[in-house]
């Protein structure tokens, strides 16, 4: 049906005097004896228009929290330089209604509550900003690297092998729970692919290999892994965002991931203003300042090693105690970049022991050449390093993790058929979005979120 959007009507008074039709979904509803106030929102706005409805002798039904309306009238100006629709009750007509227990009254409600109506929660001021968020991010990193000269390549999502080879892949089958056959081996010759196959957990390893035909690509779509973790940071499914360029080494990667991410930024920062400060009323204080700091510097630059020294000289007790070897955990992440080095922070040489096998070995023979950004509030958001490009090298790496060579063939004749250096990373869209909303919980960033135990 033709109509306007309610964020046209609201942020411009090209309207104001004129007859307009808007529809979406009654957020408040006041009666008094001679005017009645509805607030009414279709999602293009964090913003309400608000209808003012005069009665006058009409038998005026007022219409529920809830229910969807179109509403015909005309665009005034209200308070405090804001638009407002003046309609008849003639003017509001129901199109869907909602009874009296539908569960997003006019109250406070908690984000867990919230969850267990994720169908519902997108019509909450929240989860109405965190959509829109997620929609203006997606844009500037696809905007980004197509002014960049990047392709975007679409890599499987049904995979023979195991990107990281850590074995947390989900099975794809068309067999099930079977007892017809004597061995793994039977069971998957019959399968539908004739071998195992499951969901992928990186388009890196694909992408690599468009790199290498096509000089720079990136990837964005939906990654699988099947880790047993309920915490606030993991998803079972989550969506990656993966460059992968061919001629580039450690610095240029490093360099791509710090312009990428000043740019998505920026570019939220331009696009949603109402959106962002609601998030740094609501759920973050100081939020805006923060991601304008983190923008407007260069970001900071240290090895492993020397993070490992700076950690041990702090005199933090910290939960993972720190030697030379771990892992570095969210809580050492960030107190790197919020107490050391007060702003973002690449930190990059590896172990080797602790890095995927792809990762180009260092001469040393101890370190690879891998990079972890690091962010105040949040710890690691991108994790990327240049690609092993000698073959005997990569062979010797994955026969040390005791891997499967046979799956991976494809990827080892990138090393044979004109290798060139190369290197890309990984972001997390859901962190990143975290990260710029506030929103402490992976599960309120995303529409349907799957985790263990969940497939609401």
């Amino acid at each position: 049906m033709k109509h306007i959007d309610v964020k046209e009507i609201i942020t411009t008074k090209d309207y104001v005097g004129k007859q307009v039709t808007v529809c979406g979904w009654v957020r408040t509803s006041r009666n008094s004896k001679s005017v009645a106030f509805v607030e009414v929102n279709d999602g293009t706005s964090l913003k309400n228009v608000q209808v003012v409805v005069d009665k006058g002798d009409s038998d005026y039904k007022e219409p529920r929290v809830g229910m969807s309306v179109k509403v015909t009238g005309t665009a005034v100006e209200g308070r405090n330089d804001t638009v407002e629709i003046n309609a008849v009750p003639d003017g509001i007509t129901v199109l869907g209604d909602a009874p009296t227990d539908y569960p997003l009254q006019k109250k406070g409600h908690t984000l867990e509550f919230l969850r267990t109506i994720p169908h519902l929660r997108g019509r909450t001021n929240t989860f109405n900003a965190v959509w829109r968020v997620r929609s203006v991010l997606a844009a500037a990193i696809h905007e980004y690297f197509q002014k960049n000269n990047y392709v975007y390549v679409n890599t499987p999502l049904i995979t023979g092998s195991d990107c990281e080879g850590a074995g947390e892949m989900f099975q794809v089958t068309t067999i099930g729970y079977s007892k017809d056959y004597k061995n793994e081996e039977e069971y998957y010759a019959n399968d539908f692919f004739g071998r195992k196959a499951g969901l992928s957990v990186s388009g890196q390893l694909e992408g690599e290999m468009a790199a290498m035909a096509m000089g720079k690509i990136y990837t964005f779509g939906p990654s699988f892994r099947a880790e047993n973790s309920n915490t606030p940071k993991h998803l079972a499914e989550f969506w990656h965002v993966e460059p992968e360029v061919a001629f580039a080494e450690l610095d240029d990667v490093i360099e791509i991931a710090e312009n990428m991410l000043k740019y998505v930024i920026r570019k939220l920062l331009d696009t949603c203003p109402d959106d962002m400060k609601f998030f740094d009323a609501h759920f973050e204080k100081g939020l805006i300042a923060r991601l304008e700091e983190l923008i407007s510097h260069d970001f900071a630059r240290v090895t492993y090693t020397e993070a490992i020294e700076l950690l041990k000289k702090s005199g933090e007790n910290f939960v993972y105690p720190v030697e030379r070897g771990c892992d570095l955990q969210t809580e050492h992440e960030r107190y790197l970049s919020e107490k050391v080095f007060k702003k973002a922070v690449f930190v990059t040489d590896y172990p080797k022991d602790i890095k995927s096998f792809y990762m180009k070995q260092n001469p040393d023979g101890k370190t690879v050449a891998a990079v972890d950004l690091l962010v105040p509030g949040v710890g690691e958001i991108i994790g990327g390093s240049e690609r092993e490009a000698d073959y005997e090298k990569l062979i010797a790496a994955m026969n040390e993790r005791k891997m499967n060579l046979d799956l991976y063939s494809d990827y080892l004749d990138l090393r044979k058929f004109g290798s060139v250096p190369h290197g890309g990373f990984g972001l997390g869209f859901e962190r990143l979005i975290m990260y710029t909303t506030g929103m402490a919980n992976i599960r309120d960033v995303i529409l349907f979120p799957r985790t263990v135990g969940s497939i609401r």
